[in-house]
């Protein structure tokens, strides 16, 4: 038997069963996801289920169920069953879609924290970091820093320097090698919550989960002689339960993270710049080439610093053209479906 409240069942998710018209079913959350099935942790065990029709042919992709979301199903067999309703997402980590202009892809749902996992080589990059943290904080998810790998001997201090502009962040430095570091990251994670490892390949998030675990639940591969990283291991978000402590997801690598949000404040915040733009001259300043602008002049003084800034720009465009695609897309959306509903009554007038 699963007590679901350590996977992070609560009031909350029962209110939201109670509203629903399959309130009499079985509850669980999803802890992994194949091509076509759902791996589901109930309080009876885990289930193997897959969509019903309505759902498999009624929702867009980014609304089929992923890692962390919380599901209704109809069992029908040993530990088989049917996913007939979703409950309602919140605390989603979503990004851009790989190769699309408007479409979002969803990484974990009901996420208490995120750990963006970075290694102290070649991996470091701290434009990375603002991006994976400005998508996190969108949707009102804890974001903290992981470094691995201390035992290179990089100097931590200069990379705290770096980081200086990113207040209120926690950062946790690591090493699978220091049992210390480890214990400093058990500690972060709380019971009952739910974290997700996040990052590019080869950063070390599979092994730093099986250091938590105290044994090697992900398999892990050595460090490439070619290109000196790790190779990418992870191929599934899969979600884990952490003995004395939250739930775990672990995720693949990710080569590139785009953004898939409309609020650019949030950049703005993250990095900063807030702190200037009321003092601007112009309330729907741009903070590009406008006179009395005080961003220009904090960068022209060194208070905010000029790759800051410059990147400032590059997301807060990013998020723009997000925002204005899935805008167009909808408009087009909107204007197909009109289109057929006309289609529709001109055939019904005939008859």
């Amino acid at each position: 038997m699963n007590n679901l409240e350590l996977y992070g069942w609560n009031d909350k998710l029962f209110q939201l069963k109670q509203e629903s018209i399959y309130r009499g079913l079985s509850h669980g959350r999803v802890c992994v996801v194949h091509k076509t099935c759902y791996q589901v942790v109930c309080q009876e065990g885990i289930f193997t289920c897959e969509l019903a029709g309505n759902m498999l042919y009624g929702k867009s992709q980014d609304q089929f169920p992923c890692t962390g979301d919380w599901v209704l199903f109809q069992p029908y067999d040993a530990f088989k069953g049917i996913i007939v309703e979703m409950l309602p997402r919140e605390r989603t980590l979503y990004r851009k879609k790989s190769g699309t202009i408007a479409d979002k892809q969803v990484i974990a749902s009901w996420l208490d924290k995120v750990f963006i996992v970075q290694s102290l080589d070649d991996n470091f990059n701290i434009r990375r970091a603002e991006r994976f943290l400005i998508q996190i904080k969108e949707e009102n998810i804890q974001p903290i820093l992981v470094f691995t790998k201390t035992d290179l001997g990089v100097d931590i201090t200069q990379v705290q320097v770096s980081l200086k502009h990113l207040e209120n962040v926690p950062i946790i430095f690591t090493s699978i090698y220091d049992p210390e570091s480890i214990k400093k990251l058990k500690e972060s994670i709380v019971k009952c919550e739910t974290a997700a490892f996040v990052g590019s390949s080869g950063v070390g998030k599979s092994s730093l989960v099986n250091a938590l675990f105290g044994k090697e639940l992900f398999a892990t591969s050595e460090i490439s002689n070619s290109t000196g990283k790790g190779r990418h291991t992870s191929t599934r978000r899969e979600m884990i339960l952490l003995d004395g402590s939250g739930v775990l997801i672990d995720t693949p690598g990710v080569r590139e993270f785009g953004l898939a949000m409309d609020n650019t404040n949030s950049i703005s915040d993250l990095l900063n710049i807030s702190d200037f733009e009321g003092d601007c001259r112009y309330k729907d300043c741009t903070h590009v080439n406008e006179p009395g602008c005080a961003v220009i002049e904090a960068v022209n003084r060194g208070l905010i610093e000029l790759e800051v800034y410059e990147s400032y720009l590059k997301l807060r465009r990013e998020a723009w053209h997000f925002s204005a695609s899935v805008h167009e897309k909808r408009k087009k959306e909107r204007s197909f479906s009109k289109l057929i509903d006309q289609v529709k009554n001109i055939n019904t007038n005939e008859y």
